[in-house]
């Protein structure tokens, strides 16, 4: 079985290669959209309406791009999952807080008591 994958890897490393770099777009799609929603929610009209939306539409792309790169080969899905995984790791690092001398020495409590 594993053998097997790693032959199918090498068969055609090309459309492996997209299947993860898809994955890496649409992880950045759903993972930046839902950072700059988060980020702008409080200066909507409707921000619960507008969060829902948000999530609506993230979900519906990413969800279609899984389809679409997928095709019915569980390998492909497999790449473009690993690549939505990478993309939110990268986000996550590109979008975190900068550290403060307080957060990081435990003085200072970034939540209610």
């Amino acid at each position: 079985m594993m053998t097997d994958a790693l032959a199918r890897l090498a068969e055609q490393p090309a459309a492996h290669l997209l299947s993860v770099l898809a994955g890496v777009m649409l992880g950045t799609l759903f993972y930046g959209g839902l950072w700059w929603t988060v980020r702008r929610a409080a200066t909507f009209g409707r921000p619960a309406l507008s969060v829902l939306g948000s999530a609506l539409l993230r979900m519906s792309v990413a969800l279609g791009g899984f389809y679409l790169v997928g095709r019915g080969d569980w390998l492909r899905l497999l790449l473009c999952l690993l690549g939505f995984m990478l993309a939110r790791a990268v986000v996550t690092w590109l979008t975190r807080l900068p550290a403060t001398g307080h957060a990081r020495t435990g003085g200072g409590h970034r939540h209610a008591p």
